[in-house]
């Protein structure tokens, strides 16, 4: 009961309606507007727009000037079928065989000899990737700048004041708050620091993600192969360390006999679902929270774009709105990437902290 409570008051299904009810109202009247006006207006496509934007590149796009894009090209590394030979290029680079397929999002492909198609083995360090890599320096600088700083004193010195001490209480509140609480006095420790690395890898994404330059811009969390990734490694954590007591609960829970054993074992089969829909409600309300965030702000700014191509009246009050929106979505995102990290590192410490329960604990 505890759980389901937990669930109905985190996943606030109203909030994400609200969210998808904005993406329609933005896009659904520039549409119009653009289509009605003819010329180069009619030619914005806003959903296109905003879906290549929020998807994962092989290259990092900047600006538009005068026809010509403005990028910085990423190495690709893809292995051909049909030579089996390594190929290292860029996108505007690709071997003979090799293209991007706009059908599959841009993905690369490669023409075989009977003229079908594969998607080859790809390594390639793609726009997300990259940004994984910016985020993962930018948290080793930070927390190694803060472990050079209490190297240096002892536990005599004063609290750590300015960028040290606010680490310190954002660490502190995750660690005691959250993990410490959901989890118990006695396991905990041997969690914190995943649960730590995960909180601050979600968070400094997510801030790292509404930078509309390099190198910002990406939609790491809002890739739902990254929330996978994140969601499978908490089911790792609570499936492979639980207790007994949390088996117990799954193959034979304290329900009359009829429900668990003779004639159809109902109660196992819901607990042993409800092993897989833990990590899935993780990693569903991660990437849709923060994939609709962006699509919002990428439908004021579109809106923005819009405004110029027509008339004065028209373009000066629709472009105000979406100033003023745009802003407003701006800081709220701010609110929603830390939300949505503490909500992934709360809810895994409720799940983990299920599977050391105590025989007898309520």
């Amino acid at each position: 009961m505890q759980e389901s409570s937990l669930y109905s008051t985190v996943q606030s299904p109203s909030a994400q309606k609200s969210i998808l009810f904005l993406v329609l109202l933005a896009l659904l009247p520039v549409r119009g507007l653009a289509s009605g006006n003819g010329g180069e207006a009619g030619e914005l496509n806003i959903p296109e727009i905003v879906l290549e934007h929020l998807a994962d590149a092989y290259e990092w796009h900047i600006a538009t000037y005068d026809g010509k894009h403005i990028g910085i090209s990423l190495p690709i590394i893809v292995r051909s079928e049909n030579t089996g030979d390594w190929h290292f290029c860029t996108a505007h680079t690709l071997p003979d065989g090799f293209y991007l397929d706009a059908q599959h999002h841009g993905k690369i492909y490669e023409k075989l000899a009977d003229g079908t198609s594969v998607r080859p083995l790809d390594l390639s360090m793609t726009k997300n990737v990259v940004q994984i890599w910016i985020v993962v320096i930018v948290l080793i600088t930070v927390f190694l700048s803060c472990a050079r700083w209490y190297k240096k004193r002892d536990a005599r010195s004063e609290a750590p004041r300015g960028f040290v001490g606010m680490m310190e209480m954002l660490v502190m509140s995750i660690n005691d708050d959250v993990i410490k609480a959901s989890i118990g006095e006695k396991h905990y420790r041997q969690y914190a620091p995943y649960l730590l690395t995960v909180f601050f890898f979600i968070f400094t994404c997510n801030l790292i993600g509404l930078i509309p330059i390099f190198p910002g811009g990406a939609n790491v969390t809002g890739n739902i192969n990254i929330t996978l990734f994140l969601a499978v490694c908490t089911m790792l954590a609570i499936n492979l360390f639980g207790n007994k007591e949390y088996w117990k609960e799954i193959f034979w829970p304290e329900v009359p006999l009829f429900l668990k054993a003779y004639p159809v074992p109902i109660m196992p089969v819901i607990e042993l679902f409800g092993v897989f829909t833990k990590p899935f409600a993780l990693m569903i309300r991660l990437f849709a929270n923060m994939m609709a965030g962006h699509a919002v702000i990428l439908s004021f700014t579109c809106v923005i774009f819009l405004g110029w191509s027509m008339g004065v009246g028209y373009g000066l009050g629709l472009n105000a709105f979406s100033i003023i929106m745009l802003l407003f979505m701006n800081c709220l995102e701010v609110l929603v990437a830390f939300v949505q990290a503490y909500v992934f590192t709360m809810l895994s410490s409720v799940f983990i902290g299920l599977a050391h329960k105590e025989h007898g604990a309520e």
